[in-house]
């Protein structure tokens, strides 16, 4: 059997995939992903089974199209949306049981819907749960974006969002999506004061009234 050279979509997507700590507009264009969407708290059961079980059908997808000769990849980071109830953008500060969010896989180009729910039976088969039957295929379009790395435990990141804020504004910008969140490091592998997190915000240009005509 012919091998297959293995992809790196971090690579090849690399202004999306790495950022530094000092904040920066980039274009996110429209891309596939595994999603499992929730409610509650983040190190709740609930959210750790969703997890689980998005990261088994992305194995098992990825394992499918290698197995076909299609494509070898290696499978993409957990990212996240976090938004409080009825807002778009803004968590609560404390009642975490409130916070809604949508993890999510990045998928290269060649997976599509029924390979996806192949997996997600095949994995339910050998391991069922009650997150399976909610995850599926989903475009997310983000757009013009800025982000930020954050470096440290996940309860410091309020002041490395304070400061993307503060860039979006200074550069005329307004926030105009979800609370975003792609995990570079595994909080269980990495020290909390070594965790790597990019924060990314989709925004908009605010618009100057004024003007005669």
């Amino acid at each position: 059997m012919t091998s297959i050279p293995k992809t790196d979509f971090k690579k090849v997507l690399k202004n999306l995939y790495v950022a530094s700590a000092a904040p920066a507009l980039v274009d996110v264009p429209e891309l596939a992903f595994l999603a499992v969407d929730g409610v509650g708290d983040p190190d709740g059961p609930g959210y750790r089974e969703a997890v689980e079980a998005l990261f088994g059908v992305s194995y098992g997808v990825k394992f499918g199209l290698k197995r076909a000769g299609v494509l070898d990849y290696s499978v993409m980071p957990l990212e996240g949306l976090w938004w409080g109830a009825g807002e778009r953008q803004d968590l609560p500060a404390l009642d975490r049981s409130t916070w809604h969010w949508t993890m999510l896989v990045m998928q290269p180009p060649q997976v599509d819907a029924d390979l996806v729910a192949e997996t997600v039976a095949a994995r339910t088969r050998k391991k069922p749960s009650g997150s399976l039957e909610r995850i599926e295929l989903r475009n997310v379009v983000e757009g013009p974006s800025a982000q930020v790395l954050h470096v440290g435990p996940y309860r410091e990141e309020p002041a490395t969002r304070d400061r993307l804020m503060a860039f979006v504004g200074e550069s005329g910008y307004q926030i105009s999506g979800k609370h975003h969140e792609i995990y570079l490091s595994s909080p269980t592998r990495t020290a909390p004061e070594k965790l790597r997190t990019i924060l990314r915000y989709p925004v908009t240009a605010v618009s100057v009234a004024g003007g005669g005509g």
